[in-house]
């Protein structure tokens, strides 16, 4: 037995491996593991769900994987040490397709949105394939200013003949917009009156049913921004031959921006007053006759000056009203220095001055409608070229504007709703309030949200944006209204990732007040749940309309309570809830994203108190004093606000418009 051990040991020594063998096993072992590598690589770029991949190399930090098992906000303290994140991925992670492709739901329970996000979650999927064939191929931008350049013309007419086939609305496109000295002419005429009992345009005096109606709109427009949105109306000139609640003829002039109109300036007869503002000199309002005008008041005020001199009668040249019913006239509006005057028939009537967040290169189509037959439009002294073409020349590719550093723990993530052409909006606000400190010190980080564009070219130029200024998140479906809050939930599961104490939602045309913000968070008491907003109670679905919900979105009375969708903030706690339903397919999805946000809180609250704060300083429509955040802000009136904020030191409104 013992010369038989002894042999296996000899055998075993004998059959030792050298330092050589093992070195080339090791060796093997490696060539084996980095082809397999790579090929999982390869295979894993393919996938759509991890198209973040292809937008740069990111990199991936582990803490992350442990989002949903982050410690409650109470835990959160300042003291917080803050690691640093080489980069987050650019598109958002978070897997909507899974859960639109669920066997387990029964198909009673999925609704028409549910049917409408997954086609834009398959389109945006197609899309993308586009954008990655298409950053392949040089000069697209450059082919696509040269070809809309080359639309500019110096002058544009459309005669009667050209006109008889639009129906209801006339529209001439102005590709390149105006400039200082461009003049666009109209000949028309306006149709005799007619009985209306549309209350939206008359006021019905008592016992009256009906009233004569004789009106027409000419508007200067810009680009359309937003979907189930009017496009701006830059210049809004609408001459009521009948009159309207004042019962005599007026021209009303206003803008309106995102379907805000802004303070109307009415000319009813009266000449505008000596101490009032002028338009390059020009009066706002000319005077005409008028019913009531017996020139008593005049007649007092020059009686002693005409005794003085002996001039025995005033000379005076009396104009009518410009526009008469089945009468022709020749209306032409010319853009000065400091507003657009309109003249009809060689006489001036009107001026009206230029307003903040409106350009004359914006007014890019002429609308003509109502109660008028347009003979013929023209269009002069036009530009040949448009700065605002191509999206790069609303972008300062500047390091200035770059994301800093991104850190996770941060105390608030600001997660900005954007469209996919909304380049100069977010220009806007990387010059603005992102440049506040506590943004630059990375202590609050904000976030545009992006779909995709219907348009390949654009989908090229936000995916260079999101490249160069890495703030850009994009929610990969073809971008829709009613999808919007597929944004939110994006944002909220962005919130997650980057450890946020508070997640905050707004849009791109909202200015905040970072500063506001990060009190108001910080007046709640530690560790409490929390909703904060400009609070909506008691409101009920609109059921007929623009806006109507159908019984079968929403069939209870009334919403919950809910923040208005321009601002609000919630505790990160909420935050986990709703990914953390969403991801379990429990997560009910309604297509007004502020209202989703107050349903969602709701059912929380059920089970955990949540503090609602409510603030009308979380302004809704437009601009107040001492505002915390103002919503419909054009892109000029953003970065007149961080002026104002920079060097008076208080949140002053640039609401002229």
């Amino acid at each position: 037995m013992k010369r038989v051990k002894k042999l296996e040991q000899l055998l075993f020594l004998s059959y030792r491996p050298k330092p050589l063998q093992i070195f080339m096993a090791m060796m093997l072992l490696y060539l084996l593991f980095t082809t397999f590598e790579i090929e999982t690589s390869l295979a894993f770029k393919t996938r759509f769900v991890s198209v973040s991949s292809l937008l740069g190399t990111e990199l991936q930090y582990t803490h992350l994987s442990k989002a949903s098992n982050l410690p409650s906000q109470g835990v959160f303290q300042g003291s917080v040490h803050r690691k640093t994140m080489q980069g987050l991925q650019k598109v958002s992670t978070l897997s909507f397709i899974e859960v639109l492709n669920d066997s387990s739901v029964a198909k009673n329970e999925v609704s028409e949105l549910h049917k409408a996000a997954r086609h834009a979650w398959f389109e945006g999927k197609r899309l993308w394939e586009e954008v990655e064939s298409l950053t392949k191929i040089e000069n697209v931008t450059r082919f696509k200013a040269e070809n809309l350049s080359d639309s500019c013309q110096h002058s544009i007419s459309l005669s009667g003949t050209e006109l008889r086939g639009l129906k209801g609305v006339t529209v001439m496109m102005l590709p390149c917009g105006l400039t200082l000295g461009s003049h666009v002419t109209v000949v028309g005429t306006p149709r005799w009156a007619h009985w209306e009992d549309d209350l939206k345009i008359s006021v019905v005096k008592e016992q009256e049913g009906k009233v004569m109606v004789s009106q027409f709109m000419m508007e200067l427009q810009g680009l359309k921004s937003v979907d189930k949105e009017d496009p701006p109306r830059i210049l809004h000139f609408n001459p009521r031959l009948k009159g309207d609640y004042s019962g005599k003829p007026v021209i009303e002039q206003n803008t309106c921006y995102r379907m805000q109109w802004g303070s109307a300036l009415r000319c009813e007869g009266w000449k505008s007053r000596a101490h009032e503002d002028t338009v390059d000199e020009q009066v706002k309002c000319e005077k005409w006759i008028r019913d009531d005008d017996s020139r008593t008041e005049e007649a007092k005020a020059t009686w002693w000056l005409t005794r003085l001199i002996g001039r025995t009668k005033k000379v005076t040249v009396d104009w009518p009203y410009p526009f008469v019913e089945g009468r022709l006239f020749v209306l032409t509006v010319s853009a000065g220095l400091e507003g657009y005057h309109v003249s009809v028939d060689g006489r001036h009537v009107t001026s009206f001055p230029y307003r903040t967040g409106f350009s004359l290169e914006d007014a890019t189509g002429l609308s003509v409608k109502g109660d008028v037959d347009v003979h013929s439009i023209f269009a002069a002294s036009l530009p040949t070229s448009h700065p605002s073409f191509a999206p790069q020349m609303h972008l300062e590719l500047l390091p200035q504007w770059k994301a800093p550093l991104l850190h996770v723990n941060v105390e608030l993530f600001i997660g900005i709703l954007s469209a996919g052409n909304h380049f100069a909006e977010r220009m806007a606000v990387r010059k603005s309030w992102m440049q506040h400190k506590l943004v630059k010190s990375s202590n609050v980080v904000a976030r545009f949200f992006v779909a995709l564009h219907g348009r390949k070219d654009l989908n090229v130029e936000i995916k260079k944006e999101a490249d160069y200024f890495g703030d850009i998140v994009i929610v990969p479906y073809m971008d829709h209204y009613d999808l919007v809050v597929l944004k939110t939930i994006a944002i909220t599961e962005y919130g997650i990732r980057v450890a946020a104490k508070y997640i905050m939602k707004c849009d791109d045309d909202t200015f905040v007040r970072v500063d506001s913000m990060i009190n108001e968070v910080r007046n709640v008491r530690n560790g409490r749940s929390l909703y904060i907003g400009n609070m909506n109670y008691h409101h009920r679905p609109l059921r007929n309309g623009k806006w109507a919900v159908t019984f079968e979105e929403w069939s209870k009375e009334e919403y919950p309570t809910y923040a208005n969708g321009p601002g609000y903030i919630i505790s990160s706690d909420i935050a986990h809830f709703i990914v953390s339903n969403f991801e379990k397919h429990k997560l009910k999805l309604f297509k007004m994203e502020d209202v989703s946000m107050g349903m969602w809180v709701e059912q929380f609250n059920s089970s955990r108190a949540v503090e609602y704060v409510h603030s009308l300083k979380f302004c809704q429509f437009g601009c107040i004093e001492d505002y915390y955040t103002a919503h419909y802000q054009s892109p000029r009136q953003m970065t007149c606000m961080w002026h104002k904020l920079q060097q008076e030191g208080k949140p002053l409104c640039c609401n002229m418009r």
